[in-house]
């Protein structure tokens, strides 16, 4: 167990950033690999910590992708009120994607932005990959238009926002998505091709087409109180993404006045998701997963830590977890943790699960051939039944997955820490 007391009072003589942990998984640890990456001072804080106090030692709080909704439910009516406190006397807040929806307002966001996530069924839900954007004249940009040219950055899976305050200053919109990007498990350059749009959507049963995105908001500033509040719902800490990092430089000199020279190359510390995958018993048990789905035409390789998946089965959760567990493999190799407690019990728990995902995959892979189904939505009995037992009912991490995964990451988090 961490001495809280003790890790508190470590914080106050580091960085200048605080970076929320909870609720993030995958996108936390993503987001983490690319600042350290470019050597970007932070320090890991939990939900705890900040209902403790720990944003009075900071000048800004960095909150990275996952689910809204699970992210207010760790923090808590303490924890919400404590960011709005440190907002509004002065700090700043940045959030991309998940991070950024936690700060608009609604039942899953704090308020510290009047802006509102459009309803899904309004949305381009499943849009990923490369994306230009239309900025606007700001410092995060390198001070002007003519700095990042063209403006091509990564959106995986974003909401959108509808912006009616007129105090908000909108950095960036959408543009063109490029052809290599994908809309659902469809290539974005294939469907433009012939452009069959809207006969997709008849057949997915929802909105497909990347033009929807066009010239909405994808970057915003507000203010709240003193503070200044920055909102992606953009990836910037993607792997292997050069303007991705020029602007994380930027965002850390203007929120958190941090002024860092690239120290290292991220492209050329990028690892491919296979290496090493056999090097410890548990992590070759969710290298096996990945394989039945590549060996089954489930999922690919999008770039280091993101797959690409079909619809109809749950991509996110087995990414989240192998990466995951990858990392965790590395950082024991390295001999940063050599005993935790926790390592028996995510054994216990990753077994009987990794036996059952597996079963699930090939039932759903078989349900394909047969006709249309979502992650949701499929009329075979034992399928259904393998869902709500291992991911629950809800599209956010739920049932046997969420019980895993919370393992896994008070683990990682141990290690990093």
């Amino acid at each position: 167990m961490i001495n809280r007391e003790a890790f508190a009072e470590d914080l106050i003589k580091q960085s200048k950033t605080a970076f929320l942990w909870d609720e993030s998984f995958l996108w936390g640890l993503m987001a983490y690999k690319a600042l350290k990456g470019l050597g970007l001072p932070f320090d890991l804080i939990k939900a705890e910590d900040i209902k403790t106090g720990a944003l009075n030692n900071y000048k800004m709080l960095f909150v990275p992708g996952g689910w809204a909704s699970n992210k207010i439910k760790a923090l808590g009516e303490t924890g919400t009120m404590a960011i709005r406190n440190f907002v509004s006397d002065g700090g700043s807040y940045l959030g991309f994607c998940g991070g950024a929806g936690l700060a608009t307002t609604g039942k899953d966001g704090i308020g510290l932005l009047n802006i509102k996530r459009r309803p899904t069924k309004e949305r381009v839900p499943s849009f990923s990959g490369r994306i230009e954007l239309n900025v606007n004249e700001h410092p995060i940009w390198g001070g002007g238009k003519a700095c990042l040219t063209p403006a091509i950055f990564h959106a995986w899976w974003p909401s959108q926002f509808i912006v009616e305050d007129e105090n908000m200053r909108i950095l960036a919109t959408y543009g063109d998505p490029l052809p290599d990007a994908f809309s659902s498990d469809l290539n974005v350059g294939d469907v433009e091709s012939d452009s069959r749009w809207e006969e997709l959507e008849k057949v997915y049963q929802i909105n497909l087409n990347p033009n929807r995105l066009k010239n909405e908001p994808a970057v915003i500033e507000g203010t709240y109180g003193k503070g200044k509040v920055i909102l992606s719902l953009v990836h910037f800490d993607t792997p292997d993404d050069h303007n991705g990092q020029q602007v994380l430089l930027n965002l850390w000199e203007y929120l958190a006045g941090e002024k860092t020279d690239i120290t290292n190359d991220p492209v050329k510390n990028s690892v491919n998701p296979g290496v090493g995958a056999r090097r410890a018993v548990p992590l070759q048990i969710c290298a096996d997963l990945i394989s039945v789905g590549e060996r089954n035409f489930l999922w690919f390789w999008r770039n280091s830590m993101l797959l690409q998946w079909r619809r109809g089965v749950r991509g996110l959760e087995y990414n989240t977890l192998y990466i995951m567990m990858k990392e965790i493999t590395e950082l024991k190799s390295r001999g940063v943790l050599q005993y935790t407690p926790t390592a028996g019990r995510l054994q216990d728990l990753l077994v009987p699960f990794i036996e059952k995902a597996k079963r699930l995959l090939l039932l759903e892979r078989y349900a394909l051939q047969k006709g249309h189904i979502t992650y949701e939505r499929c009329d075979d009995p034992e399928i259904q039944e393998l869902r709500v037992e291992l991911f629950s009912e809800s599209k956010s991490h739920g049932g046997k997955f969420k019980e895993l995964i919370d393992e896994v990451d008070r683990l990682l988090f141990l290690l990093l820490t």
